[in-house]
């Protein structure tokens, strides 16, 4: 996250000036540093009917659009960083970034 936005800013930065602003857009750009993100992996999707919903009980298995050992997709706040795969970590799942957007992307992909 932080070469995103370390990045951006060197993309988006105002020119140097000599009265200081610059420095005042890098201390901006540090603020952002230590703001919590949601992160989320969709394993896959479908759809259902109403009466398929309905029909769901404990022991239901529901087939995804994704076959198995297929890359996952990475959401952070609800928007496309990247792509993975499902690991173990200490006994939890974790998600090993195997793609991920450029930093440019990952900020028009905020826009």
């Amino acid at each position: 996250m932080e070469d995103l936005l370390n990045e951006a800013a060197v993309s988006e930065a105002p020119a140097v000036s000599t009265n200081g602003g610059t420095k005042k857009f890098e201390m901006n750009i540090d603020s952002l540093l230590d703001i919590s993100v949601d992160i989320s992996v969709e394993i896959g999707r479908t759809k259902l009917t109403i009466g398929e919903l309905l029909a769901l009980s404990k022991g239901s298995i529901i087939e995804l659009n994704r076959i198995a050992g297929e890359s996952v997709d990475i959401y952070v706040n609800d928007k496309l960083l990247g792509k993975g795969e499902i690991v173990l970590v200490n006994e939890r799942l974790g998600v090993r970034i195997m793609e991920i957007l450029t930093p440019k992307e990952r900020v028009q992909e905020l826009g």
